[in-house]
């Protein structure tokens, strides 16, 4: 079982007929459970990820990025990629009514979708390259391919935000994807970019759908509603959503169920 936010580093583990690798990019850990006979795709998947990392990266003043954002270069003078990410927040930004957003606090961001993007264009390029069932966790967020093993369902640990060392629930399926946004990994860094504060109405919630580029982005517009995520969330078609508040109660989307591990 995957444990949404945790992440070790270490040499490939191929026992079982799998090959179990993280690796420390992007600022987090990315981790990967492929079948053994997929190990030689996985070389190819990390070094673009790592190539996403030097495209997409706020931290680094080359980056296309970051001399984008400073307005030193045109986006046709960028990696085609920052085109195709920032036409898919345009789209968040319209569904989300703004709360989603590529200028948290005044400026330029797309991080809000990039990881999710990453996880899940890193978990097609391995099934392109003849893995079926597959996992790449990017820092807890989930993109899963067919099931774990033969008959076995993908089981996703969720991570409690007020609970260190114990899980919130569980969600089980097979072609998945899996987002949580809250406070207890990184403070509290998503802002309401219609008060400009920090929500208060939420601890964390996880979306649960099939594409986590956008179940990813969704959950970070749903973290920064509060109190509204919760409609909001049960209007979205083919996403479902599990939030635990400040003050340790629950709720879920009346689709949820169907995800909860029993």
């Amino acid at each position: 079982m995957a444990d949404a936010g945790a992440g070790t580093v270490g040499r490939p583990d191929l026992s079982g007929g799998r090959l179990r690798h993280a690796e420390h990019v992007m600022g987090t850990v990315f981790s990967f459970d492929v079948p053994a006979g997929s190990a030689a795709a996985l070389p190819g998947v990390l070094r673009w990820l790592h190539w996403v990392d030097a495209t997409f990266s706020t931290y680094r003043e080359d980056s296309d990025v970051s001399r984008y954002g400073r307005g030193e270069i045109e986006l046709a003078d960028c990696a085609s990629e920052l085109a195709e990410v920032l036409a898919l927040c345009a789209e968040m930004a319209v569904l989300s009514g703004g709360y989603f957003t590529i200028r948290p606090g005044g400026g330029f961001d797309p991080s809000g979708l990039v990881k999710g993007w990453a996880v899940e264009h890193a978990a097609v390029m391995l099934r392109e390259a003849g893995s079926p069932d597959h996992s790449v966790n990017g820092g807890g967020d989930v993109q899963c391919a067919g099931e774990a093993a033969p008959g076995r369902p993908w089981r996703i640990g969720i991570a409690h935000p007020l609970r260190p060392g114990t899980l919130a629930t569980v969600v089980t399926g097979r072609d998945i994807a899996v987002a949580t946004s809250g406070t207890s990994e990184r403070g509290h860094h998503i802002i309401d970019p219609h008060t400009g504060r920090p929500p208060a109405a939420l601890a964390s919630i996880t979306l649960v759908g099939a594409h986590l580029t956008t179940i990813d982005a969704l959950a970070t517009a749903a973290f920064a509603m509060g109190e509204h995520a919760r409609d909001w969330t049960e209007s979205l078609p083919a996403c479902e959503a599990f939030a635990v508040t400040p003050g340790g109660g629950t709720w879920q989307t009346t689709g949820f169920q169907a995800f909860a591990a029993g």
